[in-house]
């Protein structure tokens, strides 16, 4: 009979809200819960396969937020497990080291929680006689800047060797270096399979041997946007390893970008979405659907748009809400007004003032630098959870003070031509 096994890491339970535009409750109770659904999902997928184990490579929790109710619901899942004799293997990621709950804890007998330099331990012999060892370390403090590799102890022989690592490896973008290593590092140590975690998008690092980081199961945010999963593994009774991507993720965040460039009427720029909101909602399987959506383009409709975002929201809501697990949680009017044809002035006042702030006013480096530095000044004063959200990094943070120069000019001179054209 095969070892077979899940492979997941970064669940962080019960996850502080992190995007900012949930003002939806419904929504914002589902994203909530989506990560405590991600868990079970996990559990209904090891139980549905048979395997033989679940490994979790860190991160179960958010770190000091976590409370004793998110700790009672891993354990009644983890009891899930044991109940049909499948054994779980976990160690401490960076998050989980700051929460006392991980460790006052009590959690099933099948559950092993890996410490510093533990023991392999003996998880199935196979039929050929060949054993399956798993191997772990968990983090003992919330910061792991030396490698953890010297902590492992070396393969057992003549055996299949499992090794669970929390790591950024050599640096991952929008991740903090933790327990750095490299894959060449990994792959010089022997071991069969690396089961990963901490980076929050899955890669396949290596074949020879499997180097694996899962990504995680369920997206906080539209920074973790995309379809998210588990690695579901077997391992033969000759030891040939296999590994297969599985969803799990019950909402999946996306980005839609809609050109609105053809629009004339306010009925085509809703057409124009509704078209393209019909086309991802039918390609994405997952139950539920969370855009951040943005309009871009020329368009004479531009400053309407603008001026009337409180309409338009409402009426993309309504429309999403005809498309099963649908919603739109924020969207982004990136869209202008038209230039003037050739070299002529605009006659209107307001578009030849629109004209010269694009070309003079937003590419300026004082005026990107004044911007920067108020929205660096504003990220100071709000907590670390949405600094990460608006900027992760320093690419992001660029994104940042573009879009808010391109929508503060915008709505400014949207409402200066709603006023010439006398409200409408």
């Amino acid at each position: 009979m095969p070892f077979r096994f899940v492979h997941t890491a970064d669940l962080h339970l019960d996850s502080p809200l992190r995007s900012l535009a949930l003002r939806n409750g419904e929504l914002a109770d589902l994203v909530r819960g989506a990560t405590r659904g991600a868990l079970a999902s996990i559990v209904d997928l090891c139980i549905a396969e048979s395997v033989d184990a679940l490994l979790i490579a860190g991160d179960l929790y958010d770190g000091s937020q976590t409370s004793m109710n998110t700790a009672l619901f891993l354990a009644g899942e983890l009891r899930r497990l044991d109940a049909t004799g499948i054994r779980t293997f976990v160690i401490r990621g960076n998050h989980d080291a700051q929460s006392q709950v991980t460790r006052e804890l009590t959690l099933p007998p099948s559950v092993h929680v890996f410490q510093g330099r533990s023991k392999p331990m003996l998880a199935k012999t196979l039929a050929s006689g060949r054993t399956v060892h798993i191997h772990g370390v968990s983090f003992a403090n919330p910061h792991a800047p030396e490698s953890l590799l010297p902590s492992f102890h070396p393969p057992v022989a003549d055996a299949i060797n499992i090794g669970m690592l929390h790591t950024s490896l050599s640096g991952s973008q929008g991740h903090d270096r933790y327990a750095p290593c490299s894959v060449a590092d990994l792959q010089r140590h022997g071991f069969d399979y690396w089961a990963l975690g901490h980076v929050h998008q899955r890669q396949v690092h290596s074949e020879q041997p499997f180097i694996v980081m899962p990504g995680m199961p369920q997206g906080r945010d539209i920074n973790e946007a995309g379809a998210k999963g588990v690695t579901l593994v077997t391992i033969d009774d000759d030891g040939r390893i296999e590994i297969e991507e599985r969803p799990i993720g019950a909402a999946v965040f996306e980005r839609l970008s809609v050109d609105i460039t053809d629009a004339a009427e306010w009925r085509d720029v809703l057409d124009l979405v509704t078209r393209a909101l019909t086309r991802l909602r039918h390609e994405i399987s997952a139950e539920n659907l969370i855009l951040r959506l943005s309009l871009t383009g020329s368009s004479p409709l531009a400053w309407r748009l603008k001026r009337d975002a409180d309409l338009l929201q409402t009426e993309l809501a309504n429309i999403s809400a005809g498309l099963s697990g649908c919603w739109v949680e924020k969207i982004d009017l990136l869209c202008r007004e038209p230039r003037a044809q050739g070299d002529r002035p605009s006659r209107e006042p307001v578009e030849e003032l629109a004209s010269l702030v694009e070309s003079e006013v937003l590419p300026a480096f004082g005026f990107r630098e004044e911007i920067r530095a108020v929205a660096e000044e504003l990220l100071q004063q709000l907590p670390p959870e949405l600094r990460q959200t608006l900027a992760p990094d320093e690419d992001a943070l660029e994104e940042l003070v573009v879009n808010a120069g391109l929508m503060g000019s915008g709505n400014v001179l949207a409402h200066l031509h709603g006023a010439a054209a006398g409200g409408d």
